[in-house]
């Protein structure tokens, strides 16, 4: 019987293909019932030790997570996920870009913060807060993100988010980098980031800022013309706000208790992946 919060049999059955084989070494934990421990606690939002018994001892459970979060085993399943979506044709490469603001619970701070270890955390009007930068396809599934501080501008993470989407192919071709369209906000309204867009050959829907509206027409014909803007087009990036909606069901992510980045974006990294089940 499937308990609440745990994987279905459905999303087993899609997740199980990806995980890393161990033929070595003593018999350790059913991978399942380790699977459905993290994606519990996570989707509860409750700490390690108040897992309940049915998944075993809770540090095997955070000893597996944190090895996986460590060695990247989390991503490679997601790349390979990814990779078989597109081959299937469903992957829509319509873009949509944004943030959305974490709040970090008090047990998250206190981490080293250098390296890998680097907490990921600042402070902004909220108090302490994390910032998670997405881009994601038009059916709402994230093709890449960053974790920085919450008072990070989102503007400085842009090229950051699309240099990491890469979706390898299954046999010969290279990765596909390139989204057809992309879609922000004004938050994304800057010469920089139209002109890295426009070199690789990215079409974009964002709308102008109205202080850049008003400088251009002040300058008169030296303020050039205004960017092209498709409003129908423009009505779509609502997809992005959804993602987030579907990621913050997830407590442990809607609310930051992991005191390293590196643990957070693993967490981030698993709920993206089962949003492909």
């Amino acid at each position: 019987m499937i308990g609440r919060h745990e994987l279905s049999d459905a999303e087993w059955e899609f997740i199980r293909p990806l995980l890393p084989r161990s033929e070595r070494g003593r018999k350790r934990l059913d991978d399942r019932t380790v699977l459905n421990g993290i994606v519990w606690k996570f989707r509860t939002g409750t700490a390690w030790r108040d897992g309940p018994e049915r998944f075993g001892s809770w540090a095997t459970l955070h000893t597996r997570f944190r090895r996986w979060a460590k060695d990247g085993t989390f991503e490679r399943m997601l790349r390979e996920a990814r990779a078989r979506a597109d081959a299937a044709g469903e992957v829509n490469w319509l873009v949509s870009v944004d943030s959305t603001i974490v709040r970090a619970h008090q047990h998250a701070a206190g981490a080293r913060k250098w390296g890998l270890r680097s907490p990921g955390l600042g402070r902004s009007r909220g108090g302490l807060t994390s910032k998670i930068h997405l881009a994601c396809d038009a059916l709402g599934r994230p093709l890449a993100f960053t974790v920085t501080g919450g008072n990070t501008n989102d503007g400085t993470q842009f090229t950051d988010v699309m240099v990491a989407i890469r979706v390898p192919r299954i046999g010969p071709g290279r990765p596909r980098v390139r989204p057809a369209p992309v879609l922000g906000d004004k938050g994304y309204s800057s010469r920089a980031i139209r002109t890295w867009l426009r070199r690789r050959g990215i079409g974009h829907t964002i709308p102008e800022r109205a202080d850049q509206v008003r400088n251009r027409l002040r300058r008169g014909s030296l303020g050039g013309r205004p960017p092209a803007f498709d409003k129908e087009l423009y009505k779509r990036r609502n997809i992005v706000e959804r993602c987030f909606n579907r990621l913050k069901q997830w407590r442990g992510i809607a609310t930051r208790y992991d005191k390293t980045a590196e643990s957070y974006q693993a967490a981030v990294t698993l709920a993206s992946l089962l949003m492909r089940a």
